[in-house]
């Protein structure tokens, strides 16, 4: 299983309602969660075999912005 970290300004219980339709039409993901009490939002994906430009299509087109987390970033899961 993979997993990657995003920052977002998805910032509440509404955005989180308002991208879970776009992010569940990616294929292969198996869990995704927003971290709203960081204050860079982090959206942590896992699953298998995922197009990553899907997921950070999906969160653009629901009108939020999206940057991977780089290891060096020191927020990456492994």
């Amino acid at each position: 299983m993979e997993t990657k970290q995003y920052q977002t300004n998805i910032n509440c219980q509404n955005c989180i309602r308002a991208v879970r339709g776009f992010i569940e039409d990616v294929p292969n993901i198996t869990n995704w969660e927003v971290d709203t009490d960081n204050p860079d939002k982090i959206l942590t994906v896992s699953g298998d075999n995922i197009d990553w430009r899907q997921v950070e299509e999906a969160v653009l087109d629901a009108g939020y912005e999206i940057h991977e987390l780089s290891k060096a970033d020191g927020n990456q899961a492994e």
